[in-house]
């Protein structure tokens, strides 16, 4: 068999396309999206190759109109947990074995995949499945996925470049091996990129997988597992499973084998995962490579010498994108006195022109939160905050669950810097303001430091650059991912690697080589081509 040291084809942000009324992929996603909508579709589990239907089956609906069927899915028993694990690991007998540049162009495949023919499909899904706006989808399912394809390829052809030095008696080399066994991937309902990259990323590096997608995600989800059939991933190389989370997890974590857990999800979950791989830990082969991104209490910062229009802006967009269902989306604001007035102006016009409804329309900028048990949360906030003298809602308030889970988009003002929903993750279109005094940047600024267990983004905005200097160093361990004058979303993959500490997560950054870095154990080895015949060292004589 032919060898070289290959080159893999340079990676490029792929560009965002526009879906301007009158655009051939506007009109291309419109249409997908109405035959999806109409269409009952079955999604069975993946294993090994095979779909595998059981007797127990729930159904999907888009949230933004959650009376109608999109289709059903069927969940597992614990013999098809176990039959996934048993499988994946038969599989990783080849596919560990696979020259990278084998696994490479399969993933190089899926890019170019999602980028043309299934471009309409997984945003159409995403649309459906998850309330995005299409804007919202295109950035998503289709250009963060195909980002993490194309970089993760590049970023591994990196890694396995790194070499120990040598000299003209020894070899010393790197081999960056698989995990021993397989990894569970467990990923969330808000981006049906990280649901793609859970599982890919492992994948790409010669592991296997077993992967359970969220209940309100597995529509777009199936998208995702078609393409990876297409691109060439070989059965039981990425299993993908649904039902109920505690018998899966159990199983999984039962199994000596479990060599990795890469989560995105609720801060709770992945603490009680932690919990459970240590009360296991004499039970497995290797110690488990832990990996998790979690929640967030973002945080805008706004000095006197800002601009107010641009502070506002950072509200809208960072706060009230996907209706705040991003881990990353702006939920507490500390504005300047001297420049709230203005701001507040700012922000409120924008907002008045917010139109609210089903992504089907492509002309709405606000759709629905993602289910019932979202919806309850959040009108219960905002009802309290009606309620409490230290409270006032500016903007908003508004919610409706009659045929969608609407919530309006909220902004909460409060006299009070530790009210409820400052320090509360509350994950949707609802954000706090606390206006400081101007002489009070830096009091402020510890402040915002000292107020959540979260650490995962936050922006600060200022024209002065001393007042900046002094945020950018006071907030150094306040978020992973940190901002200056922007709104605290919208990572690129290549150019900004997420992820946070504290209880927001490991930090491993996803979009990078730091993440893929978990995903082997490197061997070492050393090659010496003239061995020493005599034990006796020179200082001996």
């Amino acid at each position: 068999m032919g060898k070289g040291f290959y080159k893999v084809p340079v990676a490029v942000n792929e560009p965002v396309k526009t879906y301007a009324p009158g655009s051939a992929e506007r009109a291309a996603v419109a249409k997908t999206y109405t035959q999806m909508y109409n269409t009952i579709i079955d999604v069975p589990m993946y294993i090994n190759g095979k779909d595998v239907a059981t007797q127990d089956t729930a159904t999907m609906s888009p949230p933004h109109d959650h009376k109608h069927i999109l289709g059903t899915y069927h969940r597992a028993e614990k013999k098809h947990i176990q039959e996934a694990i048993a499988t994946a690991l038969e599989a990783r007998k080849m596919w560990s074995q696979m020259p990278w540049e084998q696994r490479a162009a399969i993933f190089l495949r899926a890019a170019e995949l999602i980028a043309g023919p299934y471009r309409a499909r997984i945003n159409a899904a995403t649309m459906l499945a998850q309330s995005k706006t299409i804007h919202q989808a295109e950035i998503d399912a289709s250009c963060e996925l195909i980002d993490f394809l194309r970089f993760n390829v590049q970023y591994m052809t990196q890694m396995y470049a790194e070499q120990p030095a040598s000299t003209s008696d020894v070899w010393n080399r790197l081999e960056y091996r698989p995990l021993e066994g397989f990894i569970y991937a467990i990923t969330p309902f808000n981006f049906t990129a990280i649901a793609a990259n859970l599982p890919a990323s492992a994948a790409m590096m010669g592991n296997v997988v077993v992967w359970k997608p969220s209940d309100s995600q597995i529509f777009s989800a199936k998208i995702v597992l078609d393409v990876f059939k297409e691109a060439g991933v070989p059965p039981g190389v990425i299993q993908m499973v649904m039902g109920d989370p505690e018998m899966i997890t159990d199983t999984v974590l039962d199994s000596p084998d479990f060599s990795g857990l890469h989560f995105t999800g609720s801060t709770f979950i992945f603490k009680e995962l932690w919990k459970k791989i240590g009360l296991n830990i004499h039970n497995y082969k290797t110690y488990p490579r832990i990996v998790g991104e979690t929640g967030g209490k973002d945080f805008i910062v706004a000095h006197k010498s800002s601009n107010p229009q641009q502070v506002a802006t950072a509200i809208t967009r960072g706060a009230f994108e996907f209706q705040g269902q991003k881990c990353s989306a702006a939920s507490r604001v500390y504005v300047s006195k001297s420049i709230w007035a203005a701001t507040e102006k700012h922000l409120k016009a924008q907002m008045e022109t917010f139109k609210i409804g089903s992504p089907g329309d492509m002309s709405n900028y606000i759709t629905a939160v993602i289910h019932e048990g979202s919806f309850d949360k959040l009108a219960g906030f905002i009802d309290q905050a009606k309620k409490d003298s230290n409270a006032e809602i500016i903007a908003g308030g508004g919610y409706d669950k009659s045929k969608g889970y609407f919530i309006e988009p909220t902004v909460i003002k409060t006299n009070d810097p530790k009210y409820t929903t400052m320090c509360t993750e509350l994950f949707g279109p609802v954000v706090t303001v606390y206006v400081f005094e101007d002489d009070a940047w830096e009091e402020t600024l510890h402040l915002v430091d000292q107020t959540s267990e979260y650490a995962l983004t936050g922006a600060v905005f200022s024209e002065d650059r001393y007042a900046l200097e002094v945020g950018v160093k006071i907030l150094e361990n306040a978020a992973g991912n940190f901002y200056i004058n922007d709104k605290p979303t919208g990572a690129v993959v290549g150019q900004q690697p997420f992820g946070g500490a504290r209880a927001s997560g490991t930090n491993d950054k996803a979009g990078s080589k730091l993440n893929l870095y978990r995903w082997c154990s490197p061997r070492m080895v050393k090659e010496t081509f003239v061995t020493p015949t005599d034990y006796k060292y020179p200082f001996l004589g």
